[in-house]
């Protein structure tokens, strides 16, 4: 089994050394035990403008497995697009992602790949029997989280607990045949990634995880709710037979949008 994990970061100079010595020191381990095939961290930087670039250029001294793509515009469905179609250049049997500020550790990562047999994909889960998260999310938090994920059920028939936790991994196969589907990379962008996949007829397996949120967490929730609503709503509409009303909207939206940036 050769892995593939790909890393969105955008000025993570703080926490970027830490997230990548850990993936590193637990996915060479598995390497030395054979548990693993090959592996690789692939980071992808999303026009960083602190010393992020500098941190993994440094880091990629010590583990050859460490590589960096730098892009000129933000999004982390951006970035991961873009690792998607790097890792498909390679010889690698599963691809996924994980954050950079490490909210999933790398022995949390790994779990997605001992459950993947059988399966297209596998997803992490805060809301699952049996996750824990550390510490426990805001009553605001929780009540959005919720809300949102019930508008996802609700309009793309999804079954998932949990569609935005950055901590999912798919075979190569999926990979190849979602990745010309994508066509959004902002907040919706994981709902876009497991709508087309399940449409594809991979199955996906969500678990239970253990995710500890960050101290550092640049999220403003009330911009960041009414950024995903609007994100889910124009990927409804371009999945559905009326997408020509995008063109009347689209002007409409994209003020809306520039507003809430």
């Amino acid at each position: 089994m050769n892995l593939s994990i790909i890393i969105p970061a955008y000025n993570e100079e703080n926490r970027i050394k830490r997230t990548l010595e850990s993936y590193g020191n637990f996915f060479k381990n598995l390497k030395n035990k054979k548990e693993i095939g090959d592996f690789e961290i692939s980071v992808v930087l999303n026009a960083c403008t602190d010393g992020t670039e500098e941190v993994v250029k440094k880091l990629r001294r010590d583990y050859n497995e460490i590589n960096c793509t730098n892009l000129d515009r933000k999004g982390k469905g951006l970035a991961i697009i873009n690792g998607f179609n790097g890792a498909l250049k390679g010889n690698w049997h599963l691809i996924g992602f994980a954050d950079a500020d490490m909210s999933t550790s790398p022995d949390v990562f790994y779990e997605l790949a001992k459950n993947i047999k059988g399966y297209g994909g596998v997803i992490a889960s805060r809301y699952l029997k049996g996750s824990v998260a550390s510490p426990r999310q805001s009553f605001r938090r929780i009540i959005a989280s919720r809300v949102f994920n019930f508008l996802v059920r609700a309009m793309f028939n999804l079954p998932y607990r949990d569609t935005q936790l950055g901590a999912k991994l798919f075979t190569e196969e999926a990979i190849k045949k979602v990745l010309p589907k994508l066509g959004t990379t902002d907040w919706a962008f994981d709902v876009d990634l497991l709508y087309n996949t399940k449409r594809l007829g991979f199955k996906i397996k969500e678990i239970p995880t253990l995710w500890k949120d960050s101290k550092e967490s640049k999220l403003k929730l009330g911009k960041v709710s009414a950024q995903m609503l609007l994100s889910i709503l124009r990927l409804r509409l371009l999945k559905s037979r009326f997408r020509r009303v995008l063109k009347v909207i689209a002007p409409l939206t994209g003020r809306m949008w520039r507003l809430l940036k």
